[in-house]
């Protein structure tokens, strides 16, 4: 399908747009395809308005971060190959100074009260964002199979399996995602179609990898965030909280719900949480690496299979899958609040908690608002002697 219009788009410009919307685009993904919507469709007309549709709808068939593929592939449909790495760097590097940055301050071994009581306010606050990003995602992935009673029988075993996973088996979560998603393309058993490829894995080569650790170790997390975010963002959290805190023990619990409200409150993608991480693993350097993994699959998706991008809408075997996967994910990341919540140490976080709860699933109010208000609040408890730590 041929974009808008034929106009050549410099190479200066997709670095000065898309660098504007990793700058200002906090709110995750909804904000982001608004964004990149206003410019390049409405504004400049460099993208057809159909041929945007089916991006969006291409870039959630496949695994990772959704709205930084949709960045990606715009980038790649202006300017092919060049367009698409400096699109994405644009889009993904604001975000990641600025939560690098963060991360510098909040996890240093003594920060000032005021910046602990920031973080643990808006950390007791994460159970319930991992609550609403569930809740979003459900009519989607819902629709998928709504009037069929088998396949929306299945899809609420998927999704009780997800989240009994991720409160049991947490570092085996990624087999869990696989194994439902390779069932459900299965049992539906979708026709062949020409050049449509079979989705196979190995879980025994992925459980092999897990082992491994130091910077292997933050490597194989990293390339686990990158390639398995079925669902949204938020599936990195319970693929990430178990290795870790438990596994690998970079983090406290406590610091691992900052670094999820970081990853929150931060423009640009909410995967950049993995930086948080991989600092906390190796320093800049590991929040580098881990960040470089994340986000190299999303490129290689884009740049390799950027001719045939859009008709992977229309490929059932990848439709099936996702079906299965994305329930699974959906499950996880609203099970992901059960051990969330138990990281939090104060009983006054827990009034936060409720708090947040209230403004998020109640109200349904903005999200970055409610975390930085919940900051405001853990800043205040912890000048007022509140214990921190």
């Amino acid at each position: 399908m041929d974009s808008a219009t034929n106009q050549r788009v410099p190479l200066a410009v997709i670095a000065k747009e898309w660098g504007r919307i990793g700058i200002i685009g906090f709110g995750g993904p909804p904000t982001h395809i608004a964004l990149f919507r206003e410019r390049c469709v409405e504004r400049n007309h460099w993208i057809s308005s159909e041929e945007f549709e089916d991006a969006i709808a291409a870039t959630n068939l496949l695994p990772g971060p959704a709205s930084t593929q949709l960045a990606i592939f715009l980038a790649w449909r202006l300017r092919q190959n060049r367009g698409a790495l400096l699109g994405g760097f644009c889009f993904i590097g604001p975000g990641l100074v600025i939560i690098l940055a963060l991360s510098a301050l909040f996890l240093t071994g003594h920060p000032p009260i005021w910046v602990a009581g920031i973080a643990a306010g808006a950390g007791a606050a994460v159970p319930a964002v991992a609550l609403h990003a569930s809740i979003g995602l459900i009519p989607a992935s819902w629709n998928r199979v709504r009037g069929r009673k088998i396949r929306e029988f299945r899809w609420l075993i998927y999704a009780l399996l997800g989240t009994i996973s991720v409160a049991t088996i947490g570092p085996y979560l990624v087999t869990v995602l696989l194994g439902c998603g390779t069932i459900e393309m299965i049992l539906e058993r979708p026709s062949r179609q020409a050049g449509a490829p079979m989705i196979s894995y190995n879980p025994l080569v992925l459980l092999g990898i897990a082992g491994i650790s130091g910077l292997g170790g933050l490597s194989w997390v990293a390339l686990k965030v990158g390639v398995l975010s079925y669902g949204g963002g938020f599936i990195i959290i319970p693929l990430m909280q178990h290795d870790a805190v438990n596994a690998y023990h970079w983090m406290t619990a406590s610091q691992f719900l900052n670094a999820v409200a970081l990853g929150q409150i931060t423009p640009g993608p909410v995967v950049q949480t993995v930086a948080v991480v991989g600092y906390a693993a190796a320093g800049i350097g590991g929040g580098l690496l881990a960040a470089a993994i994340a986000f190299g699959p999303s490129f290689l998706f884009v740049i390799i299979g950027g001719p045939h991008f859009l008709k992977m809408k229309t490929n059932r075997y990848l439709q099936t899958f996702l079906t299965g996967a994305g329930a699974t994910s959906i499950g996880a990341i609203a099970g992901s609040s059960i051990p969330l919540t138990l990281a939090i140490a104060h009983l006054w976080q827990g009034g936060i908690l409720v708090l947040a709860g209230i403004w998020f699933l109640i109200f349904k109010r903005n999200l970055v608002v409610g975390l930085i208000m919940a900051g405001a609040l853990g800043a205040v408890a912890s000048l007022a002697g509140a214990p921190i730590h």
